[in-house]
């Protein structure tokens, strides 16, 4: 999950772009309708905080990790099971005729590619989980600051952290707890599940 910061800094960078280009393209012409840099109304999150307390991101992270942890281990037993098959046709090649060694030997070399076939499936498999972490990731932090702009006044939110190009910013306009709370809710309420509908058809009166 290292990479998760990098997502986030990629959703924010393109977030911010969004945020920019909706604000000056919506904007008339005319020079009494655009705004001056000073009046745009500006905030930053903390991305290491979002990502720390973020419960999607914690719920995630320990779903990905324990299944990581299961792929490793599988790919690990079946390692060493081909390793056990090829020591035992070491120890036994002396006793074995050239046919017989070279059945083994073919029977190994499947065996082989079988298992680098499915290390790299395990690869892809891993690959696929972190995109369909990283678009849900960027679909939930984007919906969530488009509507907390819109009630904010917000055009633009920017990421802060060691890696980013903002070397400082007041605590004033740290919205990082707001985000945060803001998006556990509306993750808290995803989580509900469906009230049931009422069944309201009336029997038949016999």
């Amino acid at each position: 999950m290292k990479n998760l910061s990098l997502i986030l800094n990629a959703i924010l960078f393109v977030a911010v772009a969004v945020l920019f280009f909706l604000f000056f393209s919506s904007k008339k012409s005319t020079e009494s309708s655009v705004k001056a840099p000073s009046d745009l109304k500006m905030a930053y999150i903390n991305s290491d905080t979002v990502l720390k307390y973020y419960d999607y991101v914690k719920e995630m992270r320990t779903i990905y990790d324990a299944k990581n942890k299961r792929l490793d281990q599988d790919l690990k037993n079946r390692a060493q099971s081909l390793q056990n098959d090829i020591d035992s046709y070491q120890r036994n090649l002396s006793n074995l005729t050239i046919g017989q060694a070279k059945a083994v030997e073919e029977d190994l070399g499947k065996k082989q590619q079988n298992f680098r076939l499915y290390q790299q499936s395990v690869e892809q498999e891993v690959v696929n989980d972190q995109n369909k972490l990283t678009t849900e990731l960027y679909t939930r932090i984007t919906t969530f600051l488009k509507s907390y702009s819109e009630g904010s006044g917000l055009q633009v939110v920017f990421k802060f952290d060691p890696s980013s190009d903002v070397l400082y910013g007041d605590n004033a306009i740290d919205i990082s707890q707001d985000v945060i709370k803001g998006l556990n809710e509306q993750y808290k309420n995803d989580k509900k599940p469906a009230s049931a509908n009422p069944d309201t058809t009336k029997a038949k009166v016999k």
